[in-house]
């Protein structure tokens, strides 16, 4: 899973997606040797976030399944959620003296001085009767949980883009839990606000001329989700690899096992050796690898094509380097959960390439995976939930409709 894979041309590439402007001769020769089409990860035209992307894309119709964000994070960040819990994915951020979000990454902060500021923040235990554990996870994202008589329903205070004012939470419906909860959120926000200012992290870093993450945003308010297992639904042993709390939490949810690779971080600066090394070897004892890659969605994020092609370079090389099937009876297949665009920075509803390789896979006529290419093979075009029944057909673990 390439997070945020498609794209649209930039002038910078001449025209080109970073798909199409990327050297992949061996991710381009699995393109070859098997079919290809794209993928609405939802349906066609709707941008989704990686969340509803990857439930959709591993079977599970978000329109019936999604809980919110908040909980697969705090899953996948290692957080047991109780019942009742209400769990929120963060963002560090630099708003000004006016409340604006000037950026909502804080400069894309550091693992290092990100996890010292949420250990300061730590220390506020509870706020008005209701418990309070925050979570670092990677770079500027963190984990909170509300704990006691509150309620999901509660707005984003992350307004999404920057330049916009904080939106401070409010009520979704007219519970007193969901009043309850949107009052304690925004005096813990403030509370927060408060310790971060004078954070000798931020006092360096204003001092540097960098920017500083002064205010916590929540988003994705949710309760723990209650899914089938992917093994009830294919009988799969699964596992999940993946740098970044979000997509462990994920997959962890439908019942499949993480698996820890020695320097990913779910980051531009992850170690692909290791990843992919730690994925060959674990097909010796599952059915199933879920592997997981951020960087070419962050480089979208940050409106760097060049740098997301050049990163697909790198994949491309890590693949084929590590390239080791368990068997011949082996599929491989590789898609992405979204578009990101890095014209505009932001997930589209573009669809993303999609091809699978490997042990009695039809071949087609297509030679290169892009957005381009891809969407002349033989799969056509699919939705995002139609994707796990595909693979597991051609690994014959499907049964049968009717007599």
């Amino acid at each position: 899973m390439l997070d945020g894979v498609g794209d649209r041309p930039s002038k910078v590439l001449n025209g080109l997606t970073p798909l199409q402007a990327a050297r992949i001769p061996f991710i381009n020769g699995l393109a070859r040797a098997g079919m290809n089409g794209v993928i609405d990860p939802v349906a066609p035209g709707v941008p989704v976030g990686s969340d509803t992307g990857h439930l959709s894309i591993l079977g599970y119709d978000p329109y019936k399944y999604y809980p919110g964000r908040g909980p697969f994070e705090a899953i996948g960040a290692g957080v047991r959620l109780r019942a009742g819990d209400v769990a929120f994915r963060c963002n560090f951020a630099s708003v000004d003296d006016n409340d604006v979000v000037v950026d909502r990454r804080a400069g894309r902060i550091g693992s290092q001085e990100a996890g010292q500021l949420v250990e300061s923040l730590s220390e506020v235990k509870e706020i008005d009767g209701v418990e309070v554990m925050i979570k670092h996870t990677v770079e500027h994202r963190s984990v909170l949980v509300l704990r006691g008589e509150v309620s999901d329903r509660v707005s984003d205070i992350d307004p999404h883009k920057d330049n916009l004012p904080v939106a401070w939470a409010r009520p979704l419906d007219e519970s007193r839990e969901a009043k309850r909860t949107a009052e304690v959120l925004n005096k813990l926000l403030k509370r927060y606000r408060e310790i971060l200012e004078s954070h000798p992290v931020n006092l360096r870093r204003r001092g540097q001329g960098l920017a500083v993450a002064n205010m916590v945003l929540p988003r994705g308010a949710g309760r723990m989700p209650n899914l089938p297992s992917l093994d009830s639904k294919y009988h799969l042993k699964a596992a999940v690899i993946a740098g970044a709390a979000l997509y462990k939490g994920v997959c962890n949810t439908v019942g499949m096992e993480i698996v820890e690779a020695p320097g990913a971080t779910g980051t531009l600066s992850t170690d692909l050796n290791s990843k992919f090394k730690t994925a060959f070897d674990a097909l010796r004892s599952y059915d199933f690898i879920f592997l997981h890659i951020k960087g070419t969605d962050t480089a979208a994020h940050d409106k760097d094509p060049l740098t997301k092609a050049q990163f697909l370079e790198k994949i491309d090389t890590a693949f084929s380097d590590n390239f080791d099937p368990p068997s011949e009876e082996f599929i491989v297949c590789i898609t992405g959960d979204h578009t990101t665009s890095s014209l505009t920075g932001e997930h589209r509803g573009d669809p993303v390439p999609v091809l699978i390789s490997g042990y009695g896979v039809r071949v087609d006529h297509v030679s290169r995976f892009n957005e381009v290419d891809s969407a002349q093979g033989a799969m056509g075009r699919l939705r995002g939930t139609d994707l796990m029944s595909v693979l597991m057909d051609l690994a014959n673990k499907t049964e049968k409709f009717g007599e």
